[in-house]
């Protein structure tokens, strides 16, 4: 890696450059590029906490795992689960989170081991909830309030978006319930496929149709297709 190429990096990660030159930025998605860039992270947050330098964004850590579904991509933070996502790129989920929690991103599967952990036995069958800290902090509070009914949900079950809609007060509210599961950012953990239109119908999902029937069929509450 060149001068240049090296400064360009640190100007990205200082917030004075918005976007590093394009083989620059496929240089850093290879395994060693992951590696120099989470050592140029790890050196200028050392020199903010010595001097008062550097940037204070926050660092969210992620990774990948296969899964039936497809590649599912996970996120923490310090405080704890903060996205779940799957069918996109890593690219473009980094690029989210970079984006939309003003935050740093690092691969790491020892920060998302626990995750990561849950998710196979979830996919695998010995796991139907779990014991994971969330972090909704960016989230409305009404929006915290459809995600906890909708947590409430036991697998195997399905309720409709019009009784989660009262069991929060708000009977007449079931679009805007709607809308607030409809970002979710940790679904599956806070189990959004749980929740269908009136009358059985499977109503929306961000992941698909497809992935919220085949997350039904997981837990038991659609049949097996024939």
């Amino acid at each position: 890696m060149t001068r240049r190429e090296e400064e360009a990096i640190i100007a990205m990660l200082l917030g004075d450059a918005p976007r590093l030159p394009a083989a620059l930025r496929g240089e850093l998605e290879s395994d060693a590029g992951r590696r120099a860039l989470a050592a140029y992270r790890r050196a200028l947050e050392a020199l903010d906490a010595l001097h008062g330098i550097g940037r204070s964004r926050r660092v969210v850590y992620w990774n990948a795992l296969d899964a039936p579904i497809g590649r599912v991509l996970v996120a923490v933070t310090e405080a704890g689960l903060v996205r779940i996502g799957f069918r996109r790129s890593e690219a473009s989920f980094v690029a989210e989170i970079e984006r939309e929690l003003d935050a740093d991103t690092v691969r790491s599967p020892a920060r998302t081991a626990d995750v990561v952990r849950q998710l196979h036995a979830y996919f695998a069958g010995r796991r139907r909830s779990f014991d994971l800290p969330v972090d909704l902090a960016r989230l409305t509070r009404f929006q915290r309030r459809v995600l906890a009914a909708a947590a409430a949900v036991p697998a195997g079950r399905v309720v409709s978006y019009g009784d989660i809609a009262r069991r929060i007060g708000r009977p007449r509210g079931s679009r805007a319930v709607g809308q607030a599961l409809g970002r979710n950012p940790v679904p599956i953990v806070i189990p959004c496929h749980r929740v269908v239109a009136a009358g059985g119908r499977l109503g929306g999902y961000t992941g698909g149709l497809g992935i919220k029937r085949a997350l039904l069929r997981i837990e038991g509450a659609l049949a097996a297709p024939g």
